[in-house]
């Protein structure tokens, strides 16, 4: 039996990178798709194909995850779509950086509003699904950012530490109801949002990290999958590096 059949995921931002990763091998191991993004493009119908080839049940959903209202009405669409929500990832994410002597309030408030407050939005609307189903798995990105801080950064940085304030105390609330909280620390991914640094940058990077590479994608959606999955029934509250090492030179 495959680790998520017969389960529902909710990805919020997947149309490309960690999150499309996490669709797909969740996709793999049997998991029926909603995933979210800002719209539903040619990459988000591609995506749908993908998803549906592998035998599953999938849908896109064009949502602005920092409006609560809107993640909400999501919510709601998915719960008549396909009936439960197992599986909550709080995928969704941008940067902004700047050093503070130069960042903007537009450039601070954008970036704790998607990375931050769409974590919020859609737990808030997923609270009153699972603890009506007695079970479910939040799983919330963070970053080894969150975690050190790190220097023209500080807006996305407070963003994923407050990740880790968000998991571990919604771990402490829902668990009574079988409801299980955990964050992933992504080191240097290879995504599009990396690949567009020089080599040079991308090199350097791989040098402070232990295992001497950056990650992939996939992954991060490996971790992300355990998590989802019974693999990780006596775990919640917690947050899982996944950086090569990375966290621990920084």
């Amino acid at each position: 039996m495959k680790l998520l059949e017969g389960k529902t995921a909710l990805i919020t931002g997947a149309a490309r990178g960690i999150g499309k990763a996490i669709a797909v091998k969740y996709a793999q191991e049997g998991a029926n798709i909603a995933f979210t993004d800002l719209s539903i493009d040619e990459n988000a119908k591609a995506l749908e194909n993908e998803l549906s080839a592998l035998g599953v049940k999938a849908k896109g959903y064009a949502s602005n995850a920092a409006n609560f209202d809107e993640s909400h009405q999501v919510v709601d669409q998915i719960m008549k779509d396909f009936g439960r929500i197992d599986i909550l990832v709080n995928n969704a994410g941008i940067t902004k950086d700047g050093l503070m002597i130069r960042m903007s309030e537009a450039q601070w408030d954008a970036v704790i509003n998607v990375n931050l407050k769409s974590a919020f939005n859609f737990i808030h609307a997923c609270t009153p699904v699972m603890m009506k189903q007695k079970s479910g798995s939040i799983i919330n990105m963070s970053s080894v950012v969150g975690v050190s801080g790190n220097a023209g950064q500080a807006n996305y940085s407070a963003s994923k530490a407050g990740m880790i304030g968000l998991t571990r105390s919604i771990a402490k609330e829902l668990g009574s109801r079988n409801v299980r909280a955990n964050a992933i620390a992504p080191g240097f991914i290879i995504t599009e949002m990396t690949a567009a640094l020089s080599e040079e940058v991308q090199k350097e990077w791989a040098e402070k990290i232990p295992l001497r590479r950056g990650g992939t994608p996939e992954d991060v959606a490996n971790v992300a999958t355990f998590l989802a999955s019974e693999l990780s029934s006596y775990v919640t509250g917690q947050v899982v590096s996944c950086c090569g090492g990375m966290n621990m030179t920084m």
